[in-house]
């Protein structure tokens, strides 16, 4: 529907107005007529349209117009076609008629002087901004929905900066505008009618200190973009030299989307009259144009790996060897943190989760830094953040940090389809407290980041049964042909007896556990399934990961057959669980390359018998399973491969803003 603006004409003089494209005027006909009149007609020049609105049907008044009765149930409205050339060349004619309908008792004049005044952004979605008149107000999700995205320019591309690039109030390179989305005025009129109004660009308060704009003025250097409106600007007066049409500005965010705010910023453009300097302006139109954060994204393991990371310390040599192999074998970048940044902290997983942000001209990754804050608390800000690499963080308020606040607790699904609706992204998991009062759970700061991106809607498991607690010691995702394009692999207590009691029964009750490891007791498989104090504790494990085995099947809509168990097992100790064997579920997936912890089981006939089921589970999937020694360096730490290692992923081929959250 078109803006109106409702005109009342001066009964003593001639009335001059603004009119703006695509808008309507509606005249005020009964306010200006003298008191003797019952009846009225109406004509325009010919770039003037007028309609005549009664009871309440429409009629563009023609030429030999009729007259129409002068009541408050007629309306005229008004519009143009073109902006003017000059000031005041078309006009409005009322003539107003008394009882005897004769000579016309009095005449009223409008003269009219038409602009044009269009705020656009890249509504459309398409990398390009087109000047629009409708949908812009308003932002949509879905393939067909519109409205314009804008990125966080949370990265670093000045390597002399110590901070993100909307830390500042100046744009310090090409590099860094590209982050920015393009927002353009477009004006057009006699250069008189913006000599004597203010055209001016404006924010609310509210969201003053979620976006930054700057106005590109000057000879296109990077010295010449104005930082215009964000902090403590909220207005901005935009001078119109003459003849320039058009005045381009860059935004960008300075916020993600979070608990208190929707991720939604609205840009407007006034156009100001100003009748005496002793009166205030008074506004005569407004344009709006609305912005969405863009959301940072999680990838999961079905996603091409693009880089490793791993930490590199005195005790770890072989492990990041066997890695730098497979890293070679995906074909895949190793970025190794030295022990001079990471402190002698192994656990980069835990530190920081690999995501990425992205708007139709640009996407980069962007480090999410957990509030855990180990030795390795500086690497992700001081390395990880560079240019076209952003950086976010959440710090909890007032709330104790717990282990289930490191990221090792923090995974994403690959995309799934749950009872008709479609998470073309895939859903975060995140372990918490089983549901009741008590027990550890994810800061509220963290949950509520997650929850406000919107587009991986979280699921949240129970994972306090285990010491570390954290959704990675008990599942993970492989790529994989069928329906789904994946398998969901959960740690199972139930096949590993299985396993082992088949084996008793074949004959190898007397095969060892850890018998490679030279300092490691060893223990036998009649030993384990004798042992009455572990199967208890077993089927307590088994018992929580069937809990989140129902929930992972109803929110990801999951059948048996999309779910994988990998024998293993766990000691319970102050009833909190571990892994009593290397935890093979805990991988790095890069690709159909699996790097598997070697869980040093029983050796049958000069194989690993854990090895070769889980060989036997995987590899006819496509998938390539290499078993990594992670024993003394993770495993006996109370971690695994994958809480040792990191992956950044590439981005989805799905646009975020084309899904229904």
């Amino acid at each position: 529907m078109s803006q109106q603006r409702t005109l009342r004409l001066s009964p003593q003089q001639h009335t001059n107005a603004v009119y703006v494209l695509g808008t309507e005027l509606s005249i005020d006909i009964c306010g200006s007529a003298p008191k003797d009149a019952v009846s009225f007609d109406v004509s325009g020049t010919p770039d003037v349209d007028v309609y005549i609105v009664h009871n309440p049907q429409v009629a563009k008044v023609p030429t030999c117009v009729p007259r129409w009765p002068l009541d408050a149930g007629v309306e005229v409205v008004v519009t143009m076609k073109a902006p003017s050339k000059d000031i005041n060349d078309d006009k409005v004619r009322i003539s107003y008629y008394g009882q005897d309908g004769g000579t016309p008792i009095h005449r009223s004049v409008l003269y009219l002087t038409c602009v044009d005044i269009s705020l656009d952004a890249d509504t459309t979605r398409s990398g390009v901004v087109k000047r629009q008149t409708t949908d812009k107000k308003e932002w949509t999700w879905g393939p067909d929905g519109h409205g314009a995205v804008l990125l966080v320019n949370c990265d670093r591309d000045d390597p002399k900066s110590s901070d993100m690039d909307n830390m500042d109030f100046c744009v310090r390179s090409y590099a860094d505008l590209r982050d920015m989305s393009c927002m353009i005025l477009r004006t057009q009129g006699p250069d008189a009618i913006f000599n004597d109004h203010k055209l001016v660009l404006h924010i609310s308060v509210s969201d003053a200190d979620k976006v930054g704009v700057f106005h590109a003025r000057g000879d296109d250097t990077h010295y010449q973009y104005e930082h215009v409106l964000g902090s403590h600007e909220l207005s901005y007066v935009v001078e119109h030299p003459s003849g320039q049409e058009e005045h381009t500005f860059y935004v960008e965010g300075l916020a993600f989307p979070d608990a208190d705010f929707l991720g939604l910023v609205s840009f407007h453009v006034t156009l100001l009259d100003s009748p005496t300097e002793s009166l205030p302006e008074t506004p005569i139109f407004t344009d709006t144009v609305v912005f969405r954060v863009a959301p940072w994204i999680m990838t999961p393991n079905t996603q091409r790996p693009l880089e490793v990371f791993v930490c590199s310390l005195s005790d770890n040599t072989d492990f990041v060897e066997a890695l730098s192999e497979l890293a070679r074998k995906a074909k895949c970048k190793l970025t190794i943190c030295p022990e001079v940044e990471n402190r002698r902290d192994r656990w980069i997983q835990d530190e920081m989760e690999l995501g990425y942000v992205q708007a139709p001209h640009k996407t980069f990754p962007v480090v999410f830094d957990s509030p855990r804050d180990g030795e390795l608390q500086d690497f992700p800000f001081k390395t990880v953040l560079g240019p076209d690499f952003g950086y976010v963080t959440r710090e909890p308020f007032n709330e104790i940090v717990s282990s289930l606040d490191s990221f090792g607790n923090l995974e994403v699904s690959p995309p799934v389809t749950v009872g008709g609706k479609a998470y073309p992204l895939g859903r975060i998991l995140i372990g918490s407290s089983f549901p009741r009062v008590g027990g550890r759970r994810m800061t509220k700061a963290v949950r509520d980041f997650l929850c406000a991106q919107k587009v991986q809607a979280p699921v949240e498991l129970y994972v306090d049964w285990l010491c570390v607690g954290h959704v990675d010691e008990f599942l993970s995702f492989v790529p994989a042909l069928g329906r789904q394009g994946f398998r969901l692999l959960l740690a199972s207590p139930r096949a590993c007896y299985q396993l082992f009691k088949v084996k008793q029964e074949e004959g190898y009750g007397e095969a060892r556990l850890f018998e490679e490891l030279e300092t490691v007791s060893t223990t036998t498989i009649d030993e384990i399934l004798a042992n009455e104090t572990l199967r208890r504790d077993n089927d307590y494990v088994q018992s929580c990961i069937d809990w989140n085995r129902d929930v992972l099947k109803r929110e990801l809509g999951l059948s048996e057959k999309d779910i994988v168990d990998l024998p293993q097992l766990f000691t319970v100790i102050h009833k909190e669980a571990s892994a009593f064997f290397p935890d093979m579920v805990n991988m790095i997936v890069l690709g159909k390359h699996l790097g598997i912890p070697k869980p040093f089981g029983p050796i049958i006939e000069g194989q690993c018998c854990l090895e070769e089921t889980v060989r036997s589970l995987l590899e006819p999937l496509g998938l390539t399973c290499t078993f990594i020694d992670d024993f003394f360096s993770y495993h006996a730490l109370l971690g695994e491969v994958h809480c040792g290692t990191n992956v950044r992923r590439k981005p989805f081929s799905f646009k975020w803003w084309n899904m229904i959250p």
